[in-house]
This record gives structure tokens, sequence and C-alpha cells, in this order.
């Protein structure tokens, strides 16, 4: 294994990072994302029930990997409506490194999910869509990936999409786990993507979807897969759910377990830190943008308007004579 820099190999796992890397020989690329303080920060302001929680930690290393693409600036967005227990997910990526998260379930529809033992991603997500949005700032258009869920999990979703709308070869594996000791409990979330890029553009054919006018019965070709991306695609599906949360083991031991074969190049890692983007500011703009009558309804008891972020459950009061002083 090789590094893009001179640092040094890490042993011991970091967490809050998402390591880039590329095995040459088999045209591929990809990222390893350990998510450890920032996700616990996320699930447990929140109070989730554990079904819940490892939902929504999946759903936050899978943006990690995608948005920890962007450079310098702009947004990735993970969203999800359905009609399961859990009924929407959000996850904002703010580039270089921000992430927030938040879910919203029905607490009846988990418990009866769960009393029939359905609790699993799957079933908590049900049907409906998952929307990936990219918004690089500037002058550049916004873009928006939709695919359907139909009783499939995050990382079944993810494959279509990519499938579907970038038409690259991809596998994602995702793995979510609750550290229980003596002081308490924390949570922890990893991923893992790899790509097939290869230079030549035969090497990136992929089956073809099938023909919406094509006759009953007819046979669609579908070109073979590519031995690079194969091999690829076989040794890094043997990576396990706990070699992508244990704390003990390296992202960049993890990639030798996978691919030292075949050689490995790590790049510089990039941290990933939990915050919101909510402020004092964005709040009063926010309000200012309401009806003086809608404000006047949001007034509570105690005479004030009281907002709380989704996100980081951040409550913030305002007197209402500061945006109608006349009232």
């Amino acid at each position: 294994m090789s590094a893009s820099s001179s640092r040094p190999v890490s042993d011991f796992g970091l967490d809050d990072v998402a390591l880039p890397f590329a095995v040459e020989p088999l045209d591929v690329r990809g990222r390893v994302v350990r998510l450890g303080p920032s996700v616990d920060a996320i699930l447990a302001r929140h109070g989730y029930p554990a079904p819940v929680a490892r939902l929504l930690g999946e759903a936050a290393a899978l943006t990690a990997l995608l948005g920890a693409a962007l450079k310098l600036e702009g947004r990735f967005q993970l969203q999800t409506r359905s009609d399961g227990p859990v009924d929407m997910l959000v996850v904002d990526f703010d580039a270089p490194d921000r992430l927030r998260a938040f879910a919203r379930f029905d607490a009846d529809l988990l418990a009866q999910a769960q009393a029939a033992g359905g609790a699993s991603p799957a079933a908590l997500l049900g049907s409906g869509h998952l929307a990936f949005t990219i918004e690089t700032g500037g002058d550049l258009s916004r873009y928006q990936g939709v695919v359907a869920l139909a009783g499939q999990g995050l990382e079944a979703a993810a494959h279509e999409y990519f499938r579907q709308s970038e038409q690259i070869p991809t596998l994602v594996r995702l793995a979510v786990a609750e550290n229980v000791t003596g002081a308490g409990s924390s949570w922890r979330a990893g991923g893992l993507m790899v790509q097939f890029l290869p230079d030549v553009s035969e090497g990136r054919r992929h089956a073809d979807l099938p023909p919406g006018d094509a006759p009953a019965g007819a046979q669609v070709e579908e070109p073979s897969e590519d031995e690079a991306w194969a091999e690829a695609r076989a040794l890094a599906g043997t990576v396990e759910d706990h070699e992508l949360v244990d704390p003990l083991l390296s992202s960049e031991r993890l990639l030798y377990r996978l691919f030292h074969e075949r050689g490995v190049t790590v790049f510089e890692p990039r941290p990933i830190r939990q915050a919101c983007r909510c402020t004092d500011l964005r709040i009063r703009d926010m309000l200012r943008q309401f009806t003086p009558q809608e404000r006047r309804d949001m007034i509570g008891d105690d005479g004030r308007i009281g907002v709380t972020c989704e996100f980081c459950s951040t409550h913030r009061d305002f007197d209402p004579v500061e945006f109608d002083p006349a009232s």
C-alpha cells in the first residue's frame, strides 16, 4: 500500500474522516468513511429509538461517502420520502466538512414494526423515493437524481441510483454500530464505496435498461462484466460490517486487507465534523418571510416566538416586536 504524501500510515482508526483511494491495476477509485463523535452527536441529540438511529447512521455514512467528492464549496443532500415508519430522512453535507441530519418517524408504526419483527432498514423506509441533490454554488445549475424506494435499503437504493443515473459500476457498503460500555453508549458508522472508472470507454459498458417498447419475450443483450471490475467487486464485497466500524482498525489497514494483492494508493484524508448551518440571523431572515398574521399565530404563551431547529435541536426565542414594531 502506498500513500500520495509522506504522512505515516495509520495503524489505529481515525474517526470522522473520509479517505480517498485508488486501485490502479483494476481501474478502481473510491472512499472509506469512518464516523465517530460526529454521528454520535447527531443521533444522541435526538434520542432516536435504536432502529431509527441505525437507519439515520447509514444515511449519514452514505451522504459522507458521496458528499466528500465536493472540493471547496457546495452542498450535497440525501433525502427520503416514503410510507414506512420512518417517512423522512434528511442529511446535509456542506463542503468541505460539515455534516448534519435528522429523521422523522411515526412512533406507533415503529412499535408495530418492531413487534412484528420488521424493523430492518428496508422495512422502516417502505416505498417512496430517495433523492440526491448537489448544489455546487456559483452559476452552475442544481442537480438532482431520484431513485424509487420499493422495499429495499439504502445500499440497494444507492446501487440502483448509480446504475440508472450515473451509469458507473459502483459497490456501496454501509454499517452502523452502538458501542455500549459501563460509561454509556455511543454510535459509530462506516461506509465503503468502490467505483469502476476505466480510461477506455469500452470498459464502462453496462447493461442497458429494458426498452419500454420491446415485444413481449424479447431478450435484451447484456454485455459481459469487465474482468477488472468483477475482481474489484468481489474483493470489496468481502468487507464485513464490523470492519467498517472497528475503532481499532484503520481505514488504511482495511484497504490493505481488501486490495493488497493488487496494490492500493491512499490519498490525503478529509475531516468530517458535525455542524449545523442554523444561526440567529438565518432564523430571523426566515421569520421575516412570513406575514404579520402568520407571525402572530406563532406567538406562544410566554409572548415570544420560539423556533427549534430540526437538525441540531437548538431552541431560539424572539421578541415579536422585533419584526412588527407596531404590534
